[in-house]
């Protein structure tokens, strides 16, 4: 039987219960609906459908209804607690995706055209450098890279140029710099520039920008939203929602990076523990980075829950919770990094972050390989450089694990 609506006040319900609790053949879970098309049971009703008016029920590259629950979900999360200019609740529109990659791309190319200029950050993550710098520079979109951090920069940088788009990636990969999303994005609205943000590593949970303004949101699931590293995918939420449903969508159609049922299935479990997963990680985190910091191996440890990182009053102002995400550098460079990463004994070797487990890798020779040693470095991604995503495992065996890796 159907039930009145009722309000959520809390994330982890959303998590839950924001797309509903009705499927097919009363499943408590949402079913996995493994096919590639969809029958009609009349000539008009398929007409109605190509019409527009049921764009899930054609076929799986244009809409399914497991991503239907994921993308209500995720577009719950993200607007959680949000009003819109006239006072009412958010509303937003999500575009599931195969990739992270795969939504980038809708979102850039679906806003822009030849001609056109991005403004972004300085560390990014390597995928997204690589597809501003090749695929989108060899379709005529220029991309600029400054520290955003620096917001005479940016607003120097906008008068100076013809700027479409700023793209913002916060808590930035690998150095976790972080970027004012309020103050970029209203020095961005008064030239009426477009403005996208990377949500990835804070996730809706600890980070919510459509709070600050933005046009689009942009995850790659694959990571703390599905949390547990079983499958691969991306998603772009907009508050346009007429644009989202066309523009972006035919895009999205028609570049075909369209998910699949089973991995949205896995990621619509993986949100369910969103926000009990994210308190682990980030408790854990601080721990860490407390440890690492009067480590006599250590360097420098990039976290924004340091009161010494120069981000630190940024983070306060715009996260929930500094974050599971760290990185550090280690004393002996290089060598050392290997070493280090050599002599794990639990902790996990492997780039991708996000999941349940605790991942190391080293970008200079992983994520960031294909972007120039002289870029790197002045992004500050140096060849020691170490980048952490906390796990949830007991905490005294991360940091022995750690403690005798540098040693």
């Amino acid at each position: 039987m159907a039930h009145e609506k009722f309000e959520l006040t809390g994330i982890s319900s959303v998590a839950l219960h924001a797309a509903g609790n009705e499927h097919a053949e009363y499943s408590h879970i949402p079913p996995i609906y493994a096919t590639s098309t969809f029958t009609f049971d009349t000539a008009e009703q398929g007409m109605e459908r190509f019409a527009g008016k049921d764009k899930e029920h054609i076929y799986s590259r244009w809409g399914n209804p497991t991503f239907k629950v994921a993308e209500q979900t995720i577009s719950a999360l993200e607007a959680f607690g949000l009003k819109d200019e006239s006072g009412n609740q958010l509303q937003l529109k999500s575009l599931l995706h195969a990739s992270g990659q795969a939504a980038m791309t809708t979102m850039f190319m679906s806003n822009l055209k030849s001609g056109d200029t991005i403004l972004s950050h300085y560390s990014l993550y390597g995928g997204t450098y690589e597809l501003m710098h090749k695929v989108l520079l060899e379709n005529g979109i220029n991309t600029l890279i400054i520290d955003m951090r620096d917001l005479n920069l940016v607003e120097d940088t906008i008068k100076k140029n013809k700027i479409k788009l700023i793209h913002i990636e916060t808590p930035a990969n690998p150095t976790i710099q972080c970027v004012d999303i309020e103050a970029v994005t209203k020095l961005a609205k008064q030239q009426n520039i477009i403005v996208t943000v990377d949500n990835t590593f804070a996730t809706p949970y600890l980070q919510q920008p459509f709070k600050y303004g933005v046009d689009f949101v942009f995850h790659s699931t694959t990571k703390f939203l599905n949390g547990h590293g079983s499958a691969i995918g991306g998603v772009l939420v907009g508050k346009d929602i007429e644009f989202m449903k066309t523009k972006a969508w035919k895009w999205h159609v028609l570049i075909g990076g369209n998910a699949n049922p089973f991995d949205a299935y896995l990621l619509i479990q993986g949100i369910k523990t969103l926000e009990v997963r994210m308190d682990r990680h980030c408790s854990n985190a601080e721990r860490i980075a407390d440890f690492l910091s009067g480590h006599k191996g250590v360097a420098q440890v990039n976290y924004t829950g340091l009161r010494s990182h120069p981000d630190y009053a940024t983070a306060k102002k715009q996260m929930s919770h500094y974050g599971p995400m760290m990185s550090f550098e280690l004393n002996g460079g290089l060598e050392a990094g290997k070493k280090f990463i050599n002599n794990l004994k639990m902790c996990v070797r492997a780039v991708s972050l996000g999941t349940v487990d605790t991942l190391l890798s080293h970008p200079a020779s992983m994520t960031h390989y294909s972007v120039p040693r002289e870029e790197r470095i002045r992004f500050g991604i140096t060849d020691g450089l170490i980048r952490m995503s906390v796990g949830i495992e007991n905490i005294n065996d991360i940091l022995n694990d750690l403690d005798q890796a540098i040693s």
